[in-house]
């Protein structure tokens, strides 16, 4: 990952209590390595709970109450698993309406393990091949996703893998398709607003 490749760039990381803790803290150590800003942003102030499979973990510190922070003002998106994460976000509205609005302005967004659940809710992933948790396969497909068991998949800005192990290769696609930006009709949108593919 090439340092400074994601000067300028500001990151949202949305997550609540039940996160899977190294599907946090490892993006954001890439994410920040490659020069970018990066906001956690949740539902709730003060810290959030991480989890290490079943057992708590840490608490991380939140940057932004949701009710505050604005889509318009990131650059790419970045949806933790965690098995109670997802499904308590999937309940608040200002959560579901915050990631729908980079899915509808074509801004990259990055989710592992259970992160793409969220994705359903907001209507992210219809007709995107992708990845995830296992059990997360049949709610993928029946929302028109077309669902693969690979380590990191990535269509249009969309980045999805499946757990932990697959942490490496996530973090060096999710900085490659940041650094891109923008993708207009699956394609990266160049500074000059030219396009180039994005695999």
């Amino acid at each position: 990952m090439a340092e400074g490749r994601l000067q300028g760039r500001k990151v949202a990381v949305l997550a609540t209590d039940g996160f899977e803790q190294v599907e946090l803290t490892k993006p954001v150590e890439a994410l920040k390595a490659a020069g970018a800003e990066v906001h956690v942003v949740s539902p709730k102030g003060g810290q959030i709970q991480g989890y290490n499979h079943h057992d708590k973990g840490d608490q991380v510190p939140v940057d932004r109450d949701l009710g505050h922070a604005n889509a318009s003002d990131y650059d790419g998106l970045v949806l933790p698993g965690g098995v109670i994460n997802p499904d308590q976000l999937r309940l608040e509205d200002e959560a579901i309406d915050f990631i729908r609005d980079f899915v509808r302005s074509e801004k990259p967004i990055a989710a592992i393990c259970h992160g793409p659940w969220t994705l359903i809710d907001a209507g992210g992933v219809d007709g995107k091949t992708m990845t995830s948790w296992p059990s997360l396969k049949n709610d993928l497909r029946n929302a028109g996703a077309e669902w693969v068991d690979q380590e990191v998949v990535v269509d249009g800005g969309l980045v999805t893998s499946r757990n932990p192990d697959d942490l490496p290769a996530f973090c060096a696609r999710m900085v490659e398709e940041f650094a891109e930006g923008r993708h207009r009709g699956g394609h990266a949108e160049a500074q000059t607003g030219e396009t180039r593919s994005s695999i």
